[in-house]
């Protein structure tokens, strides 16, 4: 297999998650900054230009970081970070649907649309004028969730899971693009410093896939 790599949240997420897996898999740089994840040969295989992307060993194309972790978590299910059991794997990707609609989709698109949009504007439509109110959404989606942890040690309870490592991925990256945790959510903050101290928080966040963007 083959993973095709750049900067960014996502393409964060799934070394994170192989890193907890202890797996080993090859990886390619595409230079995102640079526009070549939207340019042949990589649109070649990846049409919509996504990062990150599985090439599997009979060279199908996976994107979309969950569908990666999710399809080598069918290959590798120990130890296991969606679920054992039907109720753990729909409660995984329960939580991780929240995530998007309530945190990641709003952060995301209004930091394309902000401080990030000289960088995007040529490669896709942007709405500047809804990035004050999207980042309100996110810090609404992060407060809800730590109301969630209140009485919780990861997101799924006692189970550290793909939800923990997708929300700590985007929570890092906020805080480098102007969306930081906002003050006074001490479950969240607390969640965040026990996954800090994991050795796949730091493995994840080398010298060119940190969460810089």
């Amino acid at each position: 297999m083959k993973l095709y790599q750049s900067v960014g949240p996502n393409p964060r997420v799934v070394l994170m998650y192989i890193a907890e897996k202890g797996l080993t898999i090859d990886r390619e740089w595409i230079d995102l900054m640079g526009g070549a994840n939207r340019r042949a040969p990589y649109t070649d295989i990846a049409p919509f230009g996504q990062l990150p992307l599985l090439e599997t060993d009979d060279g199908t194309h996976i994107f979309e970081s969950v569908a990666i972790c999710e399809y080598l978590e069918e290959l590798e299910g120990e130890p296991p970070l969606i679920g054992t059991t039907p109720e753990e794997r729909a409660e995984t990707r329960m939580l991780i649907r929240r995530l998007d609609f309530d945190i990641i989709m709003p952060m995301t698109t209004a930091f394309r649309a902000a401080e990030g949009k000289a960088l995007f504007e040529s490669r896709m439509r942007l709405v500047p004028e809804g990035a004050d109110g999207l980042k309100a959404c996110a810090r609404d989606g992060l407060e809800s969730f730590d109301a969630w942890m209140a009485d919780r040690e990861w997101l799924a309870g006692d189970r550290f899971t793909l939800a923990d490592i997708v929300l700590f991925c985007f929570v890092e990256f906020g805080a480098m693009v102007g969306q930081p945790l906002p003050d006074g959510l001490a479950n969240l903050a607390a969640w965040k410093d026990r996954i800090a101290t994991r050795p796949s928080a730091a493995a994840s966040a080398d010298d060119k896939v940190g969460v810089a963007t």
